[in-house]
């Protein structure tokens, strides 16, 4: 089968590779859609941490958003998976130890995390494999273009809850990018006050044209009551200037990463009450954001600027992007084309 592979620093394309078998307890999936995001880039360009610290390594086979059809099952699965819609969980718990075992597979020490961790291959391929029990069935009602929206979707509802807003509450989300923009959404669907700041113009300018009226550079931004923060950003300032803006008592939440050490003032945190939540991973969030996008509450397909063939992949990597896509933040592969 084809698929995309890594195996430098600007090195990348487009490979024969032997197709997955399934082994026991597992699924393939025919990918349908795969989406490119910044840790993918990060991979691309050398810069990711995983492989300074050994938990990944070229060759890599990129891809963990992603949407598809069940074409092979494994040993004592049931058939029925066979033609199902699904999309699925990034991270692969060893599912033995005390975090697996307490429902936090996502931080298992021994966790692989396909498409980035420890080997297992990603999604920008025409098939995948992923063990059942991280597979989330999709109902006819999210395609695949919304089901590989699922996983960043699943990372932004965690984001969403963990702020602990009440309806007409007001949230103030660092960075609108993918994950940014879709937390402004499901927060707008939870019946927040939703404001953005972002860097520039392209960003900002694209968020107003999705309908986000509130939204501010860092010189515009208006001195409200913040009763969540959620900084979606990886600018390395913004960490420290959520917990300046925050409503003392209420929550910030981390779920962008820099690329460079944060500094962030605890005294900040405590003389103000506040609570600093961290999240990674869609992992809990996947069944919560199907049930939204199949009901309509929130539609995140504008995020989505263009679908593109593996042949392209490494162009998009490298930040080339067609004048015709616009602002939109999110590029998505059909790896049959």
């Amino acid at each position: 089968m084809r698929a995309f592979v890594i195996t430098g620093p600007g090195k990348a394309g487009v490979q024969d590779v032997a197709p997955p078998v399934p082994r026991p307890g597992e699924v393939v999936v025919g990918v349908e859609r795969a989406g490119v995001c910044g840790t993918d880039v990060e991979f691309f360009t050398g810069e990711m941490s995983y492989l300074h610290s050994g938990q990944a390594r070229y060759p890599i086979r990129i891809g963990h958003e992603w949407a598809g059809t069940v074409t092979a099952v494994g040993a004592e699965i049931d058939p029925s998976w066979l033609g199902r819609r699904v999309t699925g969980d990034t991270m692969l718990g060893c599912g033995h130890c005390d975090r697996c075992r307490g429902g936090r597979q996502h931080l298992c020490a021994d966790r692989h995390e396909i498409g980035i961790r420890n080997g297992w291959p990603g999604a920008l391929a025409e098939q995948l494999p992923v063990p059942v029990t991280a597979v989330q069935a999709l109902p006819d009602s999210v395609d695949a273009a919304l089901g590989a929206l699922v996983e960043p979707g699943g990372n932004a509802l965690r984001a969403v809850l963990g702020a602990g807003l009440r309806p007409g509450e007001r949230l103030l989300v660092l960075g609108p990018g993918a994950i940014g923009l879709l937390a402004a959404m499901i927060g707008a669907a939870q019946g927040a006050e939703v404001h953005l700041l972002g860097p520039g113009a392209t960003s900002i300018d694209f968020a107003r044209s999705i309908g986000f009226g509130n939204v501010w550079t860092r010189d515009t931004l208006p001195d409200l009551r913040y009763d969540a923060v959620i900084d979606a950003s990886n600018a390395a300032a913004l960490p420290a200037l959520a917990a300046d803006l925050v409503e003392p008592g209420r929550r910030i939440v981390y779920i962008g990463l820099a690329g460079r050490p944060s500094r962030l003032d605890t005294r900040t945190l405590v003389l103000k009450d506040v609570t600093a939540v961290g999240v990674l991973s869609a992992s809990g969030g996947l069944a919560g954001t199907v049930r939204l996008y199949a009901s309509g509450a929130v539609d995140p397909r504008p995020l989505i600027a263009a679908t593109v063939g593996l042949d392209e992949v490494a162009a998009v990597l490298a930040g080339e992007r067609r004048p015709e896509w616009g602002g939109a933040p999110k590029i998505h592969v059909d790896p049959r084309c």
